[in-house]
């Protein structure tokens, strides 16, 4: 919940959404985040340590842009930042 409260305040160019939060999960969290206007193009990852069938759709599903489960390799992580953040971004954010 705080978590949306400052993303609407800050309006960050990137969220790393973690799935399995108290309170709210991710899934909820992104939604919520996804009615502002102002975030409605800025990318979430979602990061999370479920790796069952299924689970990279829900989170797409929920509004994220993209998925990676833990553990994280941090290469992985500097690469899919460095994707939503390269010029052109736009773009790949509609899609």
């Amino acid at each position: 919940m705080e978590g949306v409260k400052l993303a609407a305040q800050e309006r960050p160019d990137l969220i790393l959404m973690d799935v399995m939060m108290p309170i709210m999960n991710g899934l909820e969290a992104t939604q919520q985040i996804r009615t502002d206007k102002n975030l409605q193009n800025v990318p979430i990852i979602a990061l999370t340590a479920l790796a069952m069938s299924g689970d990279s759709e829900r989170c797409l599903a929920a509004g994220m842009n993209d998925y990676l489960s833990k553990p994280i390799q941090m290469q992985d992580l500097a690469d899919m930042i460095e994707k939503y953040l390269k010029p052109g971004r736009e773009e790949l954010n509609e899609q």
